[in-house]
């Protein structure tokens, strides 16, 4: 009887070919795109950026270790998302919004969040509202460290972990795309409010939530996206 050996795959060699596979896949100019997309895009929306605040695509590129395509592409989506502006010259910078538009954007919030708050509601159990106590600690934390970027990350935190049991995936993608555009202008009202204490609105949120009081929820999320953004107009 003449037994059959499977051939024999050396280890380190597949080892090494699926690292270069890995490695070629995050070089692929759409891997790379990707990335240089959701980075900028989280830079901006936690107010990492000025308001105003120029950039180029060779200087993308540099920051994010890729050639100008990429950058060009990731700008391109975050320029239709509003998260950047793109002039008919090929300036782009961060938005630097008008009293009308800071107005508008907080209307959008006054009216969508609730919304979203209101259909979680039916799911907020405790583990949530748990969550959302832990995540508003750290939002006070960075606000007594006056740490400007660490208190726009957690207070979205806070909104996002909500919204996400609202299951309303198309409202809460709208009110994702109006934080990207506030992110910057977010940054600057922190600056002029010079803030030494957190904000009220999220203990009365999440005792909203523990008291099962849909009136009284609507009314400080209500309370929470416009009473801020009223400190810029000016």
């Amino acid at each position: 009887m003449i037994t059959q050996h499977a051939p024999r795959i050396h280890t380190a060699t597949a080892r090494s070919a699926a690292g270069g596979a890995s490695r070629s896949s995050d070089n692929a100019p759409g891997a790379a795109h990707e990335r240089v997309y959701r980075s900028l895009r989280t830079k901006v929306m936690h107010g990492e950026l000025e308001p105003g605040q120029s950039m180029t695509l060779r200087g993308i590129g540099a920051d994010f270790g890729v050639s100008m395509t990429p950058a060009r592409e990731a700008v391109r989506r975050l320029a239709a998302e509003g998260a950047l502006v793109m002039s008919g010259s090929g300036r782009i910078s961060t938005p630097a919004l008008s009293n009308d538009r800071i107005e508008e954007l907080a209307a959008i919030r006054a009216l969508l969040e609730p919304e979203l708050a209101s259909r979680a509601l039916p799911r907020a159990h405790l583990a949530l509202i748990d969550r959302l106590q832990t995540i508003n600690s750290l939002n006070a934390d960075s606000v007594a460290r006056g740490d400007a970027v660490g208190y726009i990350r957690t207070n979205l935190e806070f909104h996002r972990t909500l919204y996400l049991r609202a299951q309303a995936p198309a409202i809460l993608a709208l009110v994702e795309t109006v934080w990207l555009q506030l992110g910057p202008t977010m940054r600057a009202l922190y600056g002029r409010l010079r803030r030494g204490t957190a904000p009220p609105h999220h203990r009365m949120i999440i005792a909203a939530l523990k008291a099962g009081d849909e009136p009284a929820l609507r009314l400080a999320l209500r309370a929470d996206v416009t009473q801020g953004l009223r400190h810029l107009l000016v």
